[in-house]
């Protein structure tokens, strides 16, 4: 290996372990010299990874790192999921959203997926930031087609989120909610969102990317610019982000062939299962509108009752009161 085409994935896989390393060993490792390895891990600080340097002893990374990995992913797959899913693995990127958005990106599989170790430029719903350190949480995207009207997309979201709360509650989490439209909660905290993305119209079918970002590994230090309560996997189970991504992928694709043939309604009464908000005292933060929750319809729409009528809300984004969380 060149010099110039230092790894750096291979190098964080050398030091994933957390245990120390000197650079010649390293450079043995990876077939370059020591000066490519000091380059290579000035570079790692682009992402905002603590290593440990001690004379004698070599390099460390602190605390070491659970690094995804595709062959660990498919392995993990059944083969319907691995025959349907075309997996791209980055260590960086401004958004994977935006990388599958990108009409370039062409998939001879029926489902594209982009996962990442960290993003730049992650996005959350109405143009909101998602916090994304590397090595930390999940960052996946999953391209697909959709044929149908305006009608077809109903309830999609939720469906999303309905898969990811499913492998939450699988792995030990057990208090995984669906908060209407996009998010999963657990007890009154975010552990993640959802963000679906559209391309086309109703009258040629939609290209959708759909964009999950999961908490798992990040601890409050890491998170503390994020603005709302907010939650990780590890507080509450253990699960190593390779199985935890393809759990999820494996949901997905189950959901999303059941949504393309039957629609939300094949959903509605799971749904009713996870519901963060049915009952709650809530605000609608568009309209100021309140109410309690009562559920959601066949086409996934909130059900808000607000003392004169019950209305059908099918966007927005929705506060719980304080003392209903």
């Amino acid at each position: 290996m060149a010099d110039s085409a230092m790894d750096d994935r291979a190098l964080l896989h050398l030091l994933s372990d957390g245990l120390y390393h000197s650079g010649s060993e390293l450079g043995v490792s990876l077939g370059v010299s020591r000066a490519a390895i000091w380059k290579a891990l000035k570079r790692l600080t682009d992402f905002n990874l603590k290593v440990d340097t001690v004379k004698g002893k070599g390099y460390r990374v602190i605390g070491g790192l659970d690094l995804l990995d595709s062959k660990i992913i498919q392995d993990h797959l059944s083969c319907e999921a691995q025959s349907l899913t075309d997996i791209e693995l980055l260590l960086t990127v401004d958004s994977t959203n935006h990388y599958l958005t990108d009409a370039s990106r062409i998939s001879q599989k029926p489902y594209a997926v982009c996962l990442a170790e960290m993003q730049t430029a992650g996005r959350g719903r109405r143009g909101r930031s998602w916090f994304s350190p590397f090595g930390k949480n999940i960052y996946l995207s999953i391209g697909f087609d959709l044929p149908g009207g305006v009608e077809a997309l109903s309830g999609l979201s939720l469906v999303i989120g309905l898969a990811a709360a499913r492998v939450l509650r699988s792995q030990g989490v057990d208090n995984a909610m669906v908060k209407w439209p996009n998010d999963i909660w657990v007890d009154g905290k975010k552990l993640a969102g959802v963000l679906v993305e559209l391309q086309g119209e109703a009258t040629t079918g939609w290209r959708v990317v759909a964009g999950i970002g999961l908490n798992v590994e990040m601890t409050q230090a890491e998170g503390a610019g994020i603005d709302q309560l907010w939650a990780s996997v590890s507080e509450y189970a253990s699960c190593s982000r390779n199985k935890m991504v393809a759990m999820l992928l494996e949901n997905l694709v189950q959901v999303l062939a059941i949504f393309k043939e039957n629609g939300f309604e094949a959903f509605l009464m799971e749904w009713q299962q996870y519901d963060c908000l049915r009952g709650k005292s809530i605000v609608l933060s568009n309209s100021g509108i309140e109410g309690i929750a009562k559920g959601i319809d066949a086409f996934g729409a909130l059900q808000v009752d607000t003392g004169v009528e019950l209305l059908a809300v099918n966007a927005g984004d929705v506060s719980v009161r304080p003392n209903e969380t």
